[in-house]
C-alpha cells in the first residue's frame, strides 16, 4: 500500500517541536511530501531536517498537492480558510488550536466535515491522554454524574513571557522563535491567554461534560504593557442551566517545573467529578459506596500532542480511530471565548453567538 502523503501548512515553533517529531514515528506509513513556512531560510532547514520532498512559502501549493493528511499549524486567523481548503482537497486535517477566532467559521468547518466526509482533529492533546480518556468513561459509560449543575475550570501556564513579548514558552523550538502575530497581537491572534491556553482547558471540560455555552461575563487584565490579556476571570451560563467559572493565568517560566496547572470540578445531579492534571487526581463521587479515586502515576497529567497526530494518521490510513477533539468540540470552545472577549470589551454579559 502506498504511503500517506503529508502536507504541512505553517511549520512554526510548535509544529516543529511536537507535530513533526510525532509524525516521524509513522515513517513506515507517511511520506513527508510538502512543507510550508513564510520565511525561506528556516523553511529550507525544516525541509532538510525532516526530509520533505518539497518546500514552499505559498500555502496554496500544499493544497494543490492534494495530500492525504494535512497539518494546519499557521496563526489562528488562517485556520478557517486553510482547513476548509484542505478538506475540500480530500485531506484528513490536524488543525492547531485555537480552532478559529469567529464561531461562524468554526461551524462552517463542522459543515465542511459533514459535506466532504473527511475529518478535522483539533490539537487538544490532553483529550487523548489515558487519564482524561478514563475521565470521559466515568462521565459517559454508566450515567456519569447526571445533569451538570456547576462547572469550575482553572488553568495557569508559563506564558507570561510569551504573551508580553519578553520571552518564549518552555516547549518552543529553540531555533524558531514564536511569532508575535501568532500569540500576542490581537488583530491576528484573536486575544491572549484565552486563545493561547484556555482553549485547551475548555477542550477538556466540554468534551467531558458535553456542555454548550449560552451567556458569558469576563474580566481580563494585561500587565507588563502587553497587547493581549495575560489573565482571565470568566463566568459562564450553559444552555442546560448549569453555571460555572473559567479562570486563566499566565504564570512565570520555571514555576512548578513549567508544568501546566489545570483543574476541573463538575457537580451534577447524581455526583461530582474532579480532574487535576497538575496533581494527577481523577475522582468521581456518587455515594459512599460509589466513590472512585483512580490510581495514577506522577506523569499522568503531563501534556503531549501524540494523540491528535496518531488520530489523523489513522484516519488517513482508513483504520479505526477515536476523534476526541472533533470540529464540533472546537466550535463549542470558540463560541465561549468569542463571547468572553466581547464581554471584556463591553463590560456586559454577552450571549454566545447563534449558530449559523
Amino acid at each position: 500500500m502506498a504511503k500517506l502523503r503529508l502536507g504541512v501548512i505553517g511549520a512554526g515553533s510548535w509544529t516543529v517541536s511536537s507535530h513533526l517529531p510525532n509524525l516521524e514515528r509513522w515513517r513506515d506509513d507517511v511520506e513527508f511530501t510538502i512543507v510550508n513556512r513564510r520565511t525561506p531560510e528556516l523553511l529550507q532547514k525544516i525541509k532538510k531536517t525532516f526530509g520533505f520532498q518539497k518546500a514552499t512559502t505559498n500555502w496554496e501549493d500544499v493544497i494543490a498537492e492534494r495530500c492525504d493528511i494535512v497539518v494546519v499549524g499557521s496563526p489562528v486567523g488562517y485556520h478557517h480558510v486553510q482547513t476548509k481548503a484542505a478538506l475540500e482537497a480530500g485531506a484528513q486535517v490536524l488543525c492547531e488550536k485555537p480552532f478559529t477566532i469567529d464561531p461562524a467559521d468554526s461551524w462552517d468547518l463542522v459543515e465542511a466535515v459533514r459535506r466532504t466526509g473527511k475529518d478535522v482533529i483539533v490539537a487538544y492533546g490532553w483529550n487523548y491522554r489515558p487519564m482524561v480518556v478514563q475521565a470521559h468513561q466515568l462521565m459517559h459509560d454508566d450515567g456519569g454524574i447526571g445533569e451538570i449543575e456547576q462547572l469550575t475550570i482553572h488553568m495557569a501556564s508559563a506564558t507570561r513571557e510569551l504573551l508580553s513579548e519578553t520571552g518564549s514558552y518552555p516547549d518552543a523550538d529553540p531555533e524558531l522563535v514564536p511569532q508575535a502575530e501568532t500569540w500576542s497581537r490581537p488583530e491576528t491572534s484573536g486575544g491572549g491567554y484565552g486563545q493561547a491556553q484556555l482553549t485547551h482547558a475548555l477542550g477538556v471540560a466540554l468534551w467531558l461534560t458535553d456542555l454548550r455555552g449560552q451567556d458569558v461575563f469576563a474580566l481580563m487584565s494585561a500587565p507588563l504593557e502587553a497587547k493581549v490579556e495575560l489573565h482571565d476571570a470568566i463566568s459562564v451560563r450553559y444552555t442546560n442551566g448549569a453555571i460555572g467559572t473559567l479562570g486563566g493565568g499566565s504564570c512565570y517560566r520555571g514555576a512548578g517545573n513549567n508544568r501546566h496547572q489545570v483543574y476541573l470540578r463538575a457537580i451534577g445531579s447524581k455526583g461530582q467529578l474532579m480532574v487535576d492534571l497538575e496533581r494527577n487526581v481523577l475522582w468521581r463521587y456518587r455515594s459512599p459506596t460509589d466513590d472512585v479515586n483512580v490510581p495514577l502515576d506522577q506523569d499522568a497529567g503531563l501534556y503531549d500532542c501524540r494523540g491528535p497526530v496518531d488520530a489523523v494518521v489513522l484516519a488517513g490510513l482508513g483504520r479505526p480511530y477515536s476523534n476526541n477533539s472533533p470540529a464540533e468540540l472546537g466550535a463549542r470552545t470558540v463560541e465561549i471565548l468569542d463571547a468572553a472577549y466581547r464581554s471584556a470589551k463591553t463590560g456586559r454579559m454577552e450571549r454566545v453567538a447563534a449558530r449559523p
